[in-house]
C-alpha cells in the first residue's frame, strides 16, 4: 500500500513538473482611443518592451494590427514564454532591468489624455502537448488569423483539444494551414476556449488552405465521431497583419 502510494505521489510530481514546463503565451490586445494617435506605444513595444524581453530571453515576440477597417483599433502582442514561472517573473524583472526603465521613460510618463489605449486586455494560453512550442513562420508570412474557439464547458473544450491532439494538426500540416501556435486558455475573457495562430503569405494562401480543409478524408471521418459531438459552441475569428518591428 504504502509503495502503491508513492508511486502515485511521484507520477503526479511528474505531471506537475511537466504541465509547469509547458510553454505559455500571452496574447495581450490593446483597444486603441479614438483620434489620438499610437506613437508613443509603438515606440515603447519597438524601443523599451520588446528589447527588454529579448533580454529575458524571448526571442520572438509578435506585435500585430487588425487588418481592414474595424473600429476601434487594436494592436495585438505575442509573448511566448517558456512555462508559467517565466510570465509570473516576467514583470519583476521589468522593474529591474535599468536599460528597459530608461528606454520606457516617455511612454511611462506620458499624461492620461495622451495613452493611445482605452483598455488592455491580456488572455493566457497553455501550449498543447500535440504542439508544444511556438512555430516562426515562413519570412514572407504577411497575412495571419487568429481562431479563438469557445466550448460550452471544460469537457467540451477538453475533447476539442484531443481533437487537434489525435487528428487536427496533421490535417492542418496536410491541406497548407501553417500554425504558429496553439494552446487552451488559463485565463481571458471567452472562457473555455481555446486559441491559436495562423501564417499565411497572403490572403489567396489562406483561402487555398482552407479549402481544402473541409474535403480532407481525415477531417470528414473525425468529424462523424460521438466522442467530438459539440466541443464548440463560437468561434471568433481576426486577421492580423504584422507591425515593421514584430519578430513574427
Amino acid at each position: 500500500m504504502i509503495k502503491r502510494i508513492l508511486s502515485s505521489l511521484v507520477i503526479l510530481l511528474f505531471c506537475v513538473t511537466v504541465s509547469a514546463q509547458q510553454q505559455v503565451y500571452e496574447l495581450r490586445t490593446y483597444e486603441l482611443e479614438f483620434f489620438t494617435k499610437a506613437d508613443v506605444l509603438h515606440n515603447y513595444f519597438e524601443q523599451a518592451l520588446i528589447p527588454a524581453l529579448n533580454r529575458q530571453g524571448i526571442a520572438t515576440v509578435g506585435a500585430f494590427e487588425e487588418a481592414g477597417e474595424r473600429l476601434p483599433r487594436k494592436l495585438y502582442l505575442l509573448i511566448p514564454f517558456d512555462n508559467i514561472q517565466a510570465f509570473a517573473d516576467s514583470k519583476d524583472l521589468l522593474a529591474k532591468d535599468q536599460k528597459y526603465l530608461k528606454d520606457a521613460d516617455d511612454y511611462l510618463k506620458t499624461s492620461p489624455e495622451l495613452i493611445p489605449f482605452r483598455i488592455v486586455s491580456t488572455d493566457l494560453i497553455s501550449a498543447a502537448s500535440g504542439f508544444p512550442e511556438l512555430v516562426k513562420p515562413a519570412n514572407d508570412a504577411t497575412f495571419f488569423e487568429l481562431r479563438i474557439y469557445e466550448s460550452y464547458n471544460e469537457d467540451a473544450l477538453r475533447r476539442k483539444v484531443k481533437m487537434f491532439n489525435d487528428s487536427e494538426f496533421k490535417i492542418f500540416d496536410d491541406v497548407g494551414l501553417p500554425m504558429v501556435f496553439f494552446g487552451a486558455n488559463i485565463a481571458g475573457s471567452q472562457m473555455p476556449c481555446l486559441t491559436y495562430l495562423l501564417a499565411f503569405k497572403d490572403e489567396a494562401a489562406r483561402a487555398s488552405g482552407w479549402a481544402k480543409f473541409g474535403p480532407h478524408p481525415e477531417w470528414q471521418r473525425i468529424l462523424k465521431l460521438e466522442e467530438y459531438a459539440n466541443t464548440v459552441s463560437d468561434i471568433t475569428r481576426v486577421f492580423l497583419k504584422p507591425l515593421s518591428y514584430s519578430q513574427l
